[in-house]
């Protein structure tokens, strides 16, 4: 959600975490459910296996609220813009 680098010149401008807007506990999801399937299909491995799905499952969220598309991710500065919710 709120995972947006920006960068000047090459560098990136958030050094730490005091720059670097992270989603806090009470923004999570209530309940994830997780199934490992086995195939030769990128993304492999078991390290961050429900990783990969959430972009699209947010994006169909915001896509459900607001009827509109959003392509571009990190999804925070969009959603501060005045269409956002």
């Amino acid at each position: 959600f709120f995972g947006g680098l920006t960068h000047v010149n090459g560098a990136v401008q958030q050094t730490n975490f005091h720059q670097y807007r992270m989603i806090r506990i009470n923004e999570s999801p209530i309940k994830i459910d997780v199934s490992f399937v086995d195939n030769d299909i990128d993304p492999t491995g078991l390290g961050e296996p429900p990783f990969p799905p959430v972009f699209g499952a947010v994006a169909n969220a915001l896509y459900k609220l607001e009827g509109k598309r959003k392509y571009n991710q990190p999804y925070g500065l969009q959603l501060l813009t005045p269409k956002g919710f």
